[in-house]
């Protein structure tokens, strides 16, 4: 039930235009790679497609880059999971499967349903604040 290693990429770098979205600030894909240690081309094929599932904008230009399409606040995870992953369902049971793979097909099914409601309840913000509340505990702490 983990983020795929793209999808945590995309949060990541989502979290970081998050950050400097109400200054309309435009990062480009070289900072935010070298800021998450992300491949640049790897993370240039995801801002793609999260800005064709409307999510980011391009700017372009010498100082162009992107930065997230709305506020954080009506960004939703499961909006950022499908555009990066698709639509994952978990796999059906199949006709004539043993009473056993039944049950483990349902259990799957409320696996899901619970991903679905928590990913769909939290939005970029709430990753941002978050974030913001760790990085304040941890200041705090070695001071």
């Amino acid at each position: 039930m983990a983020f795929s290693a793209k999808t945590g990429y995309g949060l990541v770098s989502l979290m970081e235009l998050a950050a400097i979205h109400s200054r309309g600030g435009v990062l480009q894909v070289a900072e935010i790679a070298q800021r998450q240690g992300i491949p640049d081309r790897y993370l240039e094929q995801m801002l793609a497609s999260l800005r064709r599932g409307q999510i980011l904008r391009s700017i372009r230009g010498p100082k162009g880059g992107y930065q997230l399409a709305r506020p954080p606040a009506e960004i939703r995870v499961d909006d950022i999971v499908s555009c990066l992953e698709g639509d994952v369902s978990p796999r059906a049971g199949g006709e004539g499967a043993t009473p056993e793979f039944e049950v483990l097909g349902r259990l799957e099914e409320r696996l899901e349903e619970a991903r679905r409601a928590i990913l769909s309840g939290t939005t970029l913000q709430d990753l941002l604040d978050q974030r913001d509340h760790l990085a304040q505990a941890q200041a705090m702490y070695f001071i």
